[in-house]
């Protein structure tokens, strides 16, 4: 993969040494108590609903701090890179109790409503010298891929969290004043891009500097010649399938597709109204028009099948999304929704979990990948190899599709 394909902010995140290394983190702070900030205007009280796709703010913001905490300044080897072992002996936190009250792999997620927590007030206080043992631990570290790992890491997780934020804020009605996160018009769709077959090397390999465990160590995959769009299906591709009585037509639903949608009351996507005017959207705790224009959001696996089935297409598979990215990064558009793929999430071959354990090897149960970005997701985060994966039934997420012909 070409550098080019890369911006400065994503290179600076998996590549980039101390002081690029030092910004990032400052700036991702920043943005993760701003929209904070917008949920303590919205929400006096922080209280949320104990939902599956929720967390409460306070251990949100909490966690974040803990986790920069417990693998960087706490962490015994982090001078090791991959190589550390996760179960080294730690000192004990700074906040007595923190690792049973942040430690997501131990705090199983529908106890964290009953916790008690430190109000936000000491919640930020604690995230300030959180982030400033990381920035003076930064200073001492090697300039090289062992000695940085560990504060990529923990920046590219905070950074997670924060478009969690944010599409969190869009399902309990909260405004996020800010441009960056906003929704942007499609142009027209072009012809689709056509590509020979090839053998395409899918993931990532070590010498790209800093990797997930799951884009490891790489694998070759043969494609067979393809066509694939060249942007996400917007609206206006989209609406068609629902004004034609799609989802009420099981002819267009896998099995598990039709499961989920007996389980909904709703005939649109989420987010989604019929009303005299036209269709509407709820955003910033509002409903308004719909921009015809915009991808499709907040879209499941299952209506993504549904829709390409009816329209004589069908999803890409993560190596063909990739191969495309990568090999026409000026014709293919990417990161306005998170793209639903074909493949499974399963490992490569060869794959090894990375220290944090948690982060890939549990979710290998063959729940969908995601590729591409959001316009939630951070420019540090977006990688055209970078992997995502939800439940095929998650709609809170900013997920849309394209499509391949059949």
């Amino acid at each position: 993969m070409h550098d080019a394909i890369l911006t400065r902010p994503a290179l600076d995140a998996r590549r980039g040494l101390h002081e690029a290394l030092a910004e990032a983190m400052v700036a991702s702070r920043v943005d993760t108590l701003s929209t904070f900030a917008a949920y303590e205007g919205a929400l006096p009280d922080l209280r949320v609903p104990p939902l599956a796709e929720l967390n409460p703010p306070v251990w949100e913001l909490g966690h974040i701090g803990w986790f920069q905490e417990y693998w960087i300044t706490r962490n015994p080897e982090r001078t090791q890179g991959v190589r550390a072992d996760p179960n080294a002996h730690r000192s004990a936190p700074r906040r007595t109790g923190a690792d049973e009250l942040y430690n997501s792999s131990w705090v199983p997620h529908n106890s964290r409503w009953q916790l008690l927590l430190p109000d936000a007030a000491a919640t930020r206080d604690d995230l300030a010298w959180q982030l400033d043992d990381a920035l003076r631990l930064l200073r001492q570290a090697a300039p090289d891929d062992a000695g940085l790992y560990f504060f990529r890491l923990a920046l590219l997780h905070e950074d997670m969290h924060h478009e969690a934020a944010l599409y969190m804020a869009r399902g309990l009605g909260i405004a996020i004043e800010d441009p960056r996160w906003q929704t942007k018009p499609l142009p027209a769709p072009a012809p689709s891009l056509a590509f020979d077959g090839l053998d395409w090397r899918l993931g990532n390999t070590p010498d790209q500097g800093f990797s997930f465990d799951n884009e490891l160590p790489g694998c070759t995959v043969e494609l067979r010649q393809f066509e694939i769009d060249r942007q996400a299906v917007r609206w206006e591709e989209y609406l068609p399938f629902l004004h034609a009585g799609g989802y009420d037509d099981p002819s267009w639903w896998t099995e598990a597709g039709a499961r989920w949608r007996a389980a909904q009351t709703s005939d649109a996507p989420r987010y989604l109204r019929r009303a005299a005017s036209g269709w509407e959207q709820w955003r910033d705790g509002r409903w308004g028009r719909l921009d015809p224009q915009e991808a499709a959001s907040h879209i499941t696996l299952y209506e993504a099948e549904a829709w390409c089935r009816w329209a004589g297409r069908r999803l890409p598979t993560e190596a063909e999304w990739e191969c495309a990215a990568c090999s026409a990064p000026e014709a293919f558009r990417w990161g306005d929704v998170w793209e639903w793929t074909a493949s499974p999430f399963q490992p490569f071959p060869g794959f090894q979990s990375h220290p944090y354990r948690d982060y890939s090897a549990p979710w290998f149960d063959a729940r969908p990948v995601l590729r591409g970005a959001s316009h939630c997701t951070q420019s540090r985060m977006r990688h055209p190899r970078y992997r995502n994966f939800f439940l095929a039934g998650r709609n809170d997420v900013p997920a849309g599709f394209r499509s391949c012909a059949r």
